[in-house]
């Protein structure tokens, strides 16, 4: 690589190593043209100084090796989840783990998205999206985790998001023995907002799984 080009590299490198995401549109306030740049991403690609979090959307190598240093990695990992395919938030299977409700580890990030049902693939994990329509698109907070605002289910909307991709599968009463549920740390509270999501979903089916629960937990 010539001298000119490394020069040019290094001005994007001090760009980007700040930024936890980034596109070609971020790179303007270098002053090097759109198609310029991207060559230059290329080239850093190549050379793994640059990782893709999806088409268009990345983040250097520097960055990530920062947050690593911090301890903060996964909370940048749920951020990604959140920015790369948005609105969404975290919830299911991926927030009831962290509550000790699921009795079994998962490898992948879930989220809850108004956009169409989808995944994405790329060096730092998998981050799956489930649709659900806009009057059930609730029951979440934005939290400030170190440095990353993060959209995460409460307990309550993570099980019942869970369930609900679950209802046309669940049969049997029996089957709720299945999902190996923890569900001792839910208290009266939790039960009453669980009850109201179910209320807002109005399906005869949900009414049928969320009488199962009660009956096997409270």
């Amino acid at each position: 690589m010539s001298k000119l080009i490394k020069s040019k590299a290094e001005i994007i490198r001090e760009v980007i190593e700040e930024l936890p995401f980034f596109c070609v549109d971020d790179l303007s306030v270098t002053g090097l043209s759109k198609n310029y740049s991207k060559t230059l991403l290329s080239r850093l690609s190549k050379n793994n100084e640059v990782i893709s979090l999806k088409r268009s959307f990345y983040v250097s190598q520097k960055f990530l090796e920062n947050v690593e240093k911090r301890n903060i990695f996964n909370e940048y990992l749920e951020f990604v989840g959140n920015i790369i395919y948005k609105p969404s938030y975290l919830s299911a299977e991926y927030v009831l783990e962290k509550y000790g409700v699921l009795s079994e580890g998962i490898n992948s990030f879930v989220l809850i998205t108004q956009k169409k049902t989808n995944k994405f693939f790329n060096n730092l994990g998998v981050f799956k999206y489930h649709h659900i329509k806009p009057s059930l698109f609730c029951g979440f907070e934005i939290v400030n985790k170190s440095e990353f605002s993060i959209a995460e289910a409460s307990l309550t909307k993570a099980l019942f998001d869970y369930l609900y991709f679950r209802k046309n599968i669940l049969f049997l009463e029996e089957q709720i023995n299945e999902l190996r549920l923890n569900l001792d740390v839910l208290d009266k509270k939790d039960w009453k907002e669980l009850e109201k999501y179910i209320k807002i979903e109005k399906s005869k089916k949900m009414k049928i799984i969320f009488n199962w629960i009660i009956r096997k937990y409270v």
